[in-house]
């Protein structure tokens, strides 16, 4: 006999569908809720920025100094980190930046100052710090430690910073600053950015990655002048020094710090800063200063020298007719070892020959005048790249990439030497006030290789684009 099967009540259907709509609604409720309850409780940040500073509201350089911990369970490159520190600039003037010192080296940091596309409230630029892979890396719970930068207007007038963003007076010591923002591969990390009109003033969300900044080469120093003044301490921790001591050349015991100055000029590099060397005098001894910048450490001899420098004919100031030299140089060792090679520019000749005449020399002995040398007997008023080429015991000198000069032999440098840049008067003829400048728009020295112009501006113009103002691999690299 055939059975029928039965069809299950809809009683016991209905449960389940039920429950299962319950479940739906639930799920939604917890889909939509999920960016409220994340909101509040947002994943532990991988990294935090640590913020001080010893400035008042009105400064005349912005003090900075930054850390970055790894608050992750991840080793933390550097070279992924960029740093944002949001301002609000006072008149036209552009702005500069310089790193003093640094735990990971100031040689392995590049800065570059940006305008927001929007200003917001307190802020309308911002200085953005990366780092080279040199940089490092942080381990978990790793602190990069002290980052002691500078930001300055280019013309050194004061800075108000009580509508800067980033600024808080009262955090002397280190401590979290939400102002300070971070990213970690183009994406922000820490920190809350500007809110301008409702709109973010830098986007919070993921970009792609900039592209990494470049190890400083092995083997050389740059430098583009970013300096506040003669007693910048960022001038010395880079290993320059201001002469103020006696002696010649020149008219003895007249070095001073007031001739040294780093004003904006339009025509440097990326507009931005010069060393500018002054020399003034009133025609008499006690009225007369000279100027000098040069390299602290005498670790440079054979590889390749080059500066751009702006040579003038006539004062800035006053008459003209001085005998006045502008120089390009570089000294070192004594007696055996003694190395000497000059760039001089003399616009109105001195020692009874005329000018204008750039002389350059090589030399054997100080004492007993052994020298050679050549002469180019034209004005140079204006900028010029000036070159000093040693390999194999050749000294070649260039301008413009235009070969004046060779030496070898016993006028090659025997010794390591500094890299110097003065401005002096050879006598003092005239009377009445006069001042001339010398300008220095930035140097590079390569231990290793002999470069010809073109890959020395190619070089410099790399630099300047990545934010590196300065480094110094030399010594590192012997």
């Amino acid at each position: 006999m055939a059975t029928t099967r039965r069809r299950p009540p809809r009683r016991r259907v209905w449960p389940k569908i039920r429950l299962l709509l319950l479940i739906c609604v639930v799920a939604a409720g917890a889909t939509a809720l999920y960016p409220v309850w994340k909101a509040a409780n947002p994943d532990p940040p991988e990294l935090t920025v640590r913020y001080r500073t010893d400035t008042p509201d009105t400064a005349e350089v912005a003090k900075p100094s930054i850390e970055v911990l790894n608050d992750s369970k991840k080793p933390l490159p550097l070279a992924d980190v960029t740093l944002r520190y949001y301002f609000t600039a006072d008149g036209d003037s552009p702005y500069a930046f310089n790193c003093v010192q640094a735990a990971v080296g100031c040689s392995n940091i590049s800065g570059t100052v940006t305008k927001l596309d929007k200003s917001a409230e307190h802020a309308d630029h911002y200085l953005e710090l990366r780092f080279t892979q040199a940089a490092g890396t942080l381990k978990p719970g790793g602190n990069s430690k002290g980052i002691d930068v500078q930001l300055f207007r280019a013309d050194h007038k004061e800075l108000d910073q009580s509508n800067d963003r980033s600024f808080d007076g009262e955090k002397t010591t280190y401590k979290s600053s939400k102002t300070v923002t971070a990213y970690k591969r183009g994406v922000l990390a820490w920190g809350d950015e500007p809110d301008s009109g409702g709109e973010k003033g830098a986007s919070a969300k993921a970009s792609a990655a900039p592209a990494p900044v470049p190890d400083a080469p092995a083997g050389v120093l740059f430098d583009n002048f970013n300096y506040t003044g003669a007693k910048d301490p960022a001038l010395f921790k880079h290993g320059w020094l201001v002469r103020s001591s006696k002696g010649g050349p020149g008219i003895d015991d007249t070095w001073s710090a007031d001739g040294v100055t780093f004003p904006g000029e339009k025509d440097a590099l990326a507009e931005g800063q010069v060393l500018n060397l002054r020399a003034s005098t009133d025609g008499t001894k006690s009225g007369t200063r000279q100027a000098s910048l040069g390299t602290a450490s005498r670790e440079f001899r054979s590889g390749t020298y080059a500066a751009r420098i702006h040579f003038s004919d006539d004062p800035t100031e006053g008459e003209g007719g001085d005998h006045v030299n502008q120089t390009f140089y570089t000294i070192g060792g004594s007696g055996k070892t003694y190395s000497e090679l000059d760039n001089e520019y003399l616009p109105n000749g001195g020692w009874g020959r005329l000018g204008p005449k750039l002389d350059t020399v090589s030399w054997y002995d100080h004492e007993s005048n052994d020298r050679v040398y050549t002469t180019t007997n034209k004005s140079l008023a204006g900028w010029h790249t000036m070159m000093i080429t040693v390999k194999d015991d050749v000294v070649t000198y260039r301008m413009d990439g235009k070969k004046l000069f060779t030496s070898s032999g016993k006028y090659a440098p025997r010794s390591g030497m500094s890299v110097n840049f003065n401005h002096w008067f050879v006598d003092l003829p005239f009377k009445g006030d006069r001042a001339w400048d010398m300008k220095v728009d930035w140097l590079y020295y390569n231990a290793k290789d002999v470069l010809t112009v073109k890959e020395v501006d190619t070089a410099v113009k790399e630099y300047s684009d990545n934010g590196m103002n300065y480094f110094d691999t030399v010594q590192a690299s012997r």
